[in-house]
């Protein structure tokens, strides 16, 4: 697995490297060992699955808060999506950035997601299925979002009208904590 730095600090694009023969591939996705040599978190809680119907389903922006602030790798395992992070840590280099990168089923690339960095994806064709590793247990009591297209991000989604949940459709836009 190759580790690529992205504009967010600690934020990486996982760049799997395939073994392959006339079988097909093998390829390693997760190595804690692999993410610790790279100063990346390497608990693994829960994995989870977003599948999605149709293109143009936008989900996000999310992220969470202590005591059950998420480190997440997101992976598109089938179709292909357009993923964002956006970087919420005030004390962060790149606070206020975002990064997006296109995750496809055949391109096999991930992202992977530090604490305190919202995430979002919309998806660019039918059948999507999205897969999260997840450092933390679900709390909803610290589950957070922001507005997708709020404009002190300037994020620039494929489509302007896109396929979204009534709790995203009602996220705020960000608010900077107060000094």
């Amino acid at each position: 697995m190759i580790f690529r730095d992205t504009s967010i600090a600690g934020a990486f694009i996982l760049e799997p490297q395939p073994h392959v023969d006339d079988r097909g591939s093998f390829t390693r996705i997760w190595c804690a060992r692999e993410f610790e040599g790279q100063g990346a978190d390497a608990r693994l809680a829960q994995c989870s699955i977003s599948t999605n119907a149709r293109k143009g389903t936008l989900r996000g922006l999310h992220y969470s808060v202590p005591p059950g602030a998420e480190v997440k790798v997101v992976r598109c395992v089938r179709g292909a999506i357009y993923d964002v992070l956006v970087d919420l840590r005030p004390e962060s280099p790149s606070y206020r950035r975002y990064f997006a990168q296109t995750l496809t089923a055949d391109n096999g690339l991930a992202l992977y997601v530090p604490e305190g960095v919202a995430h979002g994806f919309e998806t660019l064709e039918d059948h999507s299925d999205v897969l999260y590793q997840v450092s933390e247990f679900y709390d909803p009591a610290c589950a957070r979002g922001v507005r997708w297209n709020d404009p002190a991000f300037g994020i620039p989604w494929p489509d302007r009208d896109p396929i979204l949940s009534d709790r995203d459709r009602s996220c705020a836009d960000y608010l900077p904590p107060a000094p």
